[in-house]
This record gives C-alpha cells, structure tokens and sequence, in this order.
C-alpha cells in the first residue's frame, strides 16, 4: 500500500523557508525572535499605536487628578450652550462637503446643561482603561498563583482549588459582577476593578493549571530538582518563564473582555457610578436623546470599539510572537534568491567532486 508523498516542488519550497527563517533567526535569544516577530505584526503595531495614541489624548487633555490637562473644559463644567441642542462646534473640510475644517469650543458638542462632551468622553476613557489594567493584573496574579499551585503541588490541593474555580464559573459573570458592581461601583472605579478582577480569574487559572501540569514532567525541572532547588524557585524560575507565553496572551485577551463587560454593567446602571465617568455610563444617561441628538452616542461608542479592537489586535500580535509553529511566509523575492543560492551551492559542489572522480577512473584503468 502506497503512502502518499509530498510533492518535490512543495518540499522544495518548505526547505527554503525554513532556511530563511532560520538564517534571520540566527544568534538570536528566544526574547529578541519574540520581539522581532512582534514588531513585524502590523495588526498588533497598529492597535499599539491607536491604543497608545488614545491613551494620551485622554491623559493629557483633561489631566490626571489634580494635575491639569490642556483642554479648557473639565467634565464637570457647565458653560453656556453654543448651538442648538449643543451640536458639535467641528466642521468638516469643503472637500469632504463641509464649511471648512475647525474644531471650535466643543468638538464633541454639548450634552443638555452644557457639559463638554469631549471632556466627558476624556475622562470615561481614563477611566476605562484603568478599569481594564487594573481588572487585567488582579486577575493575572489571582489565576497565576491559583493555576500554578494546583498544577504543581496536584493532589487534595489541586481538587480543590478546581472545584473552587468551578463553583465560581458557574456562576454567570453578568449576575456576580453586577452585585459586586452595585457594593463596589459607587464607592469608586479602583474598588470596583479590584473587585471584578478577583471574579475574572478562573480561565487563566486553568489555563496555567494546564501548562504546568505538562511542564512539572520535563526534564530542566528533574534537573532543577536534582541541584537542589525548592518549589518555589521551580515554579517562579523555571516553569513559570516557559509559560509566560501562555499567560500573557490569556491576560491581553481577558483585559479586552473586560471593558466591555465594565460598559455593559455601567450601562445597565451596575457599573461605575457618578460623580465618576465612565464611557457605559455615558451611554446610559443619553440614552433618551439616541434620536435627536445621536452624536451623544458617536463618540462614547466610538473609543469603545477602538480600545476593544486595538486590545484584540495587540493579543493576536502576541500570540503569533509566542507561537513556536507560526511561520513568516517569505516574499518571491526572497525565495528566488534562496533558491538561486542553494542551486550556487549545488553546482560547486558537483564541480569540487568531478576532478577526484576522474582521477580516480583513471587510476583503475592504468
């Protein structure tokens, strides 16, 4: 029974891309191959840079605590009503069909009391993001720690920190996290992500359970264990490091899902509460003026989708980075000139081995 072969041409070509990963690789620590296939992502530099830019903007603008921001309006200030209905004071340039481009007072126009949109929009992004790391690093070290002890010690530890973790799933995040949003929220937007991030870390926490019930079997962590090392050095040194792959694409991933689950409770009235702003929140309260005033809703909506999909983008950069089986299709261009090389190669060789072949012949018929 024949078993069926890959073509010539495609081993041909597989040979040559390994090559020219290879070479580019080549002296390279495992880091800088992580690194250089990051940067080379263009999804994830580009949610780098939107999310970095945003980031800025909203830090900058209406300024951070008691340090001032560049914008003339705070959140909270109630000037007069420059158009009807606050309409946003930006036009758009004649070539796109507008009045000539500016900007004006209130871009983002004005809400019914006259509160800058903009300023509101600046803060309900600061607050979101800080939503977002918090709620990010407080579930990392919670489902670290959890996933790694019941993966590495096993036994009556690891049952019951997984069925601990279970009972937790099963509860739906949308209930839980609205209760704790209800105690949490109104005291302030720190509480309430501190709060959400000690329900939003059971996934990673068996994602690493995983990882580690895999990696505890290799043969560095015998080694480590034969030198002498403890379990915590194991853990934190050895095992933990080759994981980290895992974990912080998981993080990335779980830091996008959590903003939207921070805007839906806000939205819903569970989230962050007043005086604090939250993009959700601002959702919730123009809700009744979606049909004559929508640009209530544009911007609001607008960074939400932005921060999501940047977030999104940056933890498909990362997982590509971490991949070992992800590989960098060559261009033609590339190809042609490995494959020239190779064929170089091939015809020097034939060349160097003719004349020892000659004068071998020759010699047996002598």
């Amino acid at each position: 029974m024949s078993t069926p072969m890959t073509p010539p041409s495609d081993a041909a070509d597989e040979h040559v891309e390994n090559e020219i990963e290879l070479k580019e690789v080549a002296g390279l620590s495992q880091g800088q191959i992580v690194r250089r296939r990051f940067f080379r992502h263009k999804g994830a530099i580009l949610g780098l840079l939107v999310l970095g830019t945003t980031a800025l903007l909203a830090l900058t603008s209406v300024g951070v605590g008691p340090v001032p921001g560049w914008w003339q309006w705070t959140p909270y200030e109630t000037p007069p009503v420059l158009n009807a209905g606050g309409r946003p004071t930006m036009s758009l340039p004649t070539w796109l069909g507008g009045s000539g481009f500016a900007i004006g007072e209130h871009p983002f126009g004005q809400d019914e009391i006259g509160r800058d949109i903009f300023a509101r929009v600046m803060a309900g992004v600061q607050t979101s993001l800080m939503v977002m790391v918090v709620i990010g690093g407080v579930a990392a070290i919670v489902g670290i720690l959890v996933g790694a002890a019941a993966g590495f010690v096993r036994g009556r530890t690891d049952t019951f920190l997984m069925r601990a973790t279970d009972l937790v799933i099963t509860v739906p995040t949308l209930v839980i996290g609205a209760v704790i949003g209800k105690i949490a929220g109104g005291v302030s937007g720190l509480v309430f992500a501190i709060a959400m991030g000690f329900i939003l870390w059971t996934t990673l926490a068996r994602l690493v359970r995983g990882e580690f019930l895999s990696l505890r079997e290799r043969e560095f962590v015998d080694a480590a264990r034969v030198a002498g090392a403890s379990n915590l050095r194991i853990i934190f040194k050895h095992i933990l490091p080759n994981a980290i792959g895992t974990v912080i694409v998981s993080v990335t991933l779980l830091m996008s899902s959590a903003i939207l689950l921070e805007t839906g409770l806000s939205f819903l009235g569970f989230g962050i509460q007043p005086p604090e702003v939250s993009l959700g929140q601002l959702i919730s309260q123009y809700q009744q003026a979606f049909a004559t005033r929508p640009w209530l809703f544009w911007w609001p909506g607008m960074f939400i989708v932005v921060i999501a999909l940047s977030i999104n983008f940056i933890g498909d950069g990362l997982r590509d980075a971490f991949d070992p089986r992800q590989k960098r299709i060559p261009s033609e261009r590339k190809m042609a000139k490995a494959m020239e090389a190779d064929g170089s190669a091939a015809r020097a060789n034939v060349t160097t081995v003719r004349p020892a072949d000659d004068v071998r012949n020759a010699g047996m018929g002598s």
